[in-house]
């Protein structure tokens, strides 16, 4: 089923601002859809008002063809899958799944086949006679999904389902949920702080702030050329090296970036409105000045850095440092071979491909574009 909202709003009574503000988005029928952003952007607060929860104070919510805006939580086909679980303690796992089922009337035999049918798409269909308190958290969350799938809904909703298990469960936790989205084919809104999680299983990725929309797209897209200095600074672990600069013009008229003692080229054609910019680069396109991954020595922009740290993290080897001298706001990470070992101390000379160079500007916080 599609979802439409429409420049949707919430403000809450007393508020200063609106908790969500101008919401549009159509997520297709199928898809898996990710909300992130951090703590307090609206996130779950949106997720709420798909789930009738909580109504708009403006826009409207389209399930297909039919407006949903106002209308209660139990008569809109969504089965929503909460941070804890939200279990029947007393009850078993066939009851808490069975739970829904019963109180929309659906014939034994068939509450007894949709049960078995999802406890073994999860693999728990040997602890159906158990007592949540006897299950592991990943196992927990197992049934809170099958509780939904049950409901053969039009819509999954999902709230930070993985928040509360550890790193290694999460990891296995959200692989199956993403096969078992695409196996049942069911529209699903997934509501995550961790942008990891985001980019793992998002078929498109909505980055929020503030209750805003900051960008919509493809976890490649938001990871490769993000619109706002917010989502290059969300998007990417460790994030994306963001280094304030200041726009000059040679003498033979050409534009170049200076960003401390360093000086990037600019592509022709680029246009900046203001004279301070923001220059962000990944610390993976950085690389040692004298190695010979970037074929073209003419598109080679180099940073020199003062090494203050040194984390390996076995597969690779992460420094960081100032870039040229300059002040704490010009922080570089650089991902390296993890064969390499500098110390904190060193002097480190680094290059950058400058078609994945990115210009921002400082006053606007927008893209300006890339150095390609």
């Amino acid at each position: 089923m599609d979802v439409t909202l429409s420049e949707v709003g919430l403000k809450y009574p007393g508020a200063d601002r609106n908790a969500v503000d101008n919401f549009d988005l159509r997520i297709a029928d199928g898809e898996f859809l990710v909300l992130v952003g951090p703590s307090g952007c609206g996130k779950s607060t949106t997720l709420r008002m798909l789930a009738g929860l909580e109504l708009p104070t403006e826009g409207t919510i389209l399930f297909g063809d039919e407006d949903v805006t106002t209308t209660p939580a139990a008569e809109r086909d969504i089965a929503m899958v909460f941070q804890n679980y939200a279990l029947y303690p007393h009850m078993t796992v066939e009851s808490n799944m069975e739970f829904a089922l019963k109180n929309t009337r659906v014939p034994k035999a068939e509450r007894k086949r949709r049960i078995l049918e999802a406890a073994e798409l999860l693999d728990i269909d040997q602890y159906l006679s158990r007592k949540p308190r006897q299950l592991s958290g990943g196992q927990r969350q197992r049934v809170a999904m099958g509780r939904a799938i049950v409901r053969d809904p039009q819509v999954f909703l999902m709230d930070e389902p993985l928040s509360n298990l550890d790193a290694k469960l999460r990891v296995q936790t959200r692989t199956q949920i993403s096969q078992l989205q695409r196996r049942l084919g069911v529209t699903t809104v997934y509501v995550t702080h961790d942008q990891t999680e985001a980019m793992t299983m998002g078929d498109r990725v909505v980055v929020m702030n503030e209750g805003r929309i900051e960008q919509i797209g493809t976890p490649k897209e938001l990871y490769n050329r993000p619109e706002t200095l917010f989502v290059a600074s969300f998007i990417g672990s460790p994030t994306m090296n963001l280094l304030p600069g200041r726009v000059e013009t040679d003498a033979a008229g050409a534009k170049r970036v200076r960003v401390g003692r360093n000086v990037l080229p600019v592509p022709t054609g680029l246009r900046f409105e203001h004279e301070h910019v923001v220059v962000g680069v990944r610390p993976e396109d950085l690389v040692l000045a004298d190695s010979n991954a970037l074929e073209d020595a003419e598109r080679e922009d180099q940073f020199t850095i003062h090494i203050s740290l040194v984390e390996s993290v076995g597969s690779d080897v992460y420094v960081s440092g100032t870039a040229g001298g300059a002040d704490e706001e010009s922080r570089v990470v650089a991902r390296i071979d993890k064969d390499l070992e500098p110390t904190a101390g060193e002097k480190l000379t680094l290059a950058a491909d400058a078609r994945r160079v990115l210009f921002f500007d400082a006053e606007t916080e927008q893209l300006i574009g890339s150095g390609a």
